[in-house]
């Protein structure tokens, strides 16, 4: 799916700034003059980054801002405004806005910005993905060999795996070589490598 640079900005001069400036470098772009419009017609499947304006007639930025970190919408942001209000530009950084920019802003420094949220999110997008892929494969899994590959990840041998779960070596083998199999990889070594986003998955379930 195309990226998209969303952009909300109450003044039609900027909107229009901005959709030039970004379909200038061959990005797709579009225009909201209020938060809720954008909320009304965003769909967090859709990638790409957002621009927004901090002062707008109803929902703020900072509010949009909260909006979306409640709807576990991740897309990143980038704040701007033309009052220069550094308390509300902190806040909104510190909830992980890629940048506060004031205006007028330059343009070489605003495209650098959208390449850098639009990489960003595009690499949050590919790990949401490997996720998905794992918690796939994951479900195939029984209960025991949930249990096993829990021991293989902390490193320990099919002996030690046998004894603590009151198994013998060889269906510890079976349950070894069946997680394998589910999970597409060639050896434990390689299943190390996932490791983390695995280890986050079982824990959350």
């Amino acid at each position: 799916m195309i990226q998209r640079v969303f952009i909300i900005d109450d003044d039609p001069a900027v909107r229009d700034a901005l959709v030039t400036l970004v379909e200038s470098v061959g990005l797709t772009a579009e225009r909201f003059a209020t938060a809720d419009d954008f909320l009304s017609s965003y769909s967090n499947e859709i990638p790409g980054c957002l621009i927004t304006d901090i002062c707008l007639p109803g929902m703020d930025g900072i509010q949009l801002q909260q909006v979306l970190l409640e709807r576990k919408i991740n897309l990143p942001l980038i704040a701007m405004s033309a009052h220069g209000d550094i308390a509300m530009a902190v806040k909104m950084v510190r909830r992980n806005a890629i940048d506060f920019i004031e205006k007028p802003f330059r343009n070489h420094v605003m495209l650098q910005r959208i390449h850098e949220a639009l990489e960003i999110d595009r690499q949050q997008r590919l790990l949401h993905a490997e996720d998905d892929k794992l918690r796939s494969r994951l479900s195939l899994l029984t209960p025991r060999e949930r249990q096993t590959l829990t021991h293989l990840l902390d490193g320990k041998s099919n002996k030690i795996i046998a004894r603590e779960l009151a198994l013998s070596p060889r269906t510890v083998e079976s349950h070894r070589a069946s997680i394998l199999k589910k999970m597409d990889v060639d050896s434990v070594t390689a299943l190390a490598k996932q490791i983390n986003n695995i280890q986050q998955i079982l824990t959350c379930k």
